[in-house]
């Protein structure tokens, strides 16, 4: 991560477990912006180094329902996607080794409708 530290401009954080941010705000350019979409179980924790560096933090409120269906009506509209690879309930232990071994290009979605043949 040495390699890109001070080179974002922004970044995205939806990781909803605890983790070291410190590491991602070294990423951050001088004035860059790191956004948390997750929300995790504890509060994270700051270094004083940290802080310090000249960059702003957001958070992304789940704002319910509404919004929420705004938002996709909003993707829908504009053909905005994420790319996910989609999994049946019956591989999560194989995404997890697969994570593990960081074998991952993106974010895992369980396909819920999977639960009914299990």
């Amino acid at each position: 991560m040495k390699k890109h530290s001070g080179s974002f401009d922004f970044i995205l954080d939806a990781v909803a477990a605890n983790h070291d941010i410190d590491a991602y705000i070294q990423l951050l350019r001088r004035d860059g912006n790191i956004t948390l979409v997750g929300a995790p179980e504890k509060p994270l924790s700051l270094s004083v180094f940290a802080s310090s560096w000249r960059a702003a933090a957001s958070r992304v409120a789940d704002r319910g329902i509404p919004e929420t269906q705004e938002m996709l009506d909003f993707c829908g509209e504009h053909q905005i996607a994420a790319d996910v690879e989609v999994i049946p309930i019956q591989k999560v232990n194989e995404a997890y080794e697969r994570l593990l071994k960081s074998d991952v290009k993106y974010r895992f979605s369980i396909d819920m409708a999977s639960l009914k043949s299990e």
